[in-house]
């Protein structure tokens, strides 16, 4: 009598519905999907909180006061390039 045997699982039914009785499957079954669904449903809700929080963080790291398309003034001061640009090449700025 192996694990996927016909005559297993006919044996686990007839097990569970003498424990069970007939008039209680359907409501156990439907509490079951009931708690799937809240489940699932929880799930979603932690994901959407997730994705509020990170959009509120992205929102909060971005720079507000600094206009796109303005220089600022260590990019005013190395002729319009970001300063990290400049970082990699000292020897080029020192000669000009």
């Amino acid at each position: 009598m192996g694990f996927t045997s016909i005559w297993h699982w006919l044996v686990v039914l007839v097990i569970v519905l003498l424990v069970f009785g007939a008039g209680k499957l359907p409501k156990v079954a439907g509490d079951l999907a009931k708690g799937i669904k809240n489940f699932k449903s929880g799930l979603k809700d932690e994901d959407a909180a997730q994705a509020d929080a990170a959009r509120q963080l992205h929102q909060d790291a971005a720079p507000a006061s600094q206009p796109q398309g303005s220089t600022t003034t260590a990019q005013a001061q190395t002729g319009g390039q970001p300063a990290s640009a400049n970082a990699t090449r000292p020897a080029e700025t020192a000669r000009s």
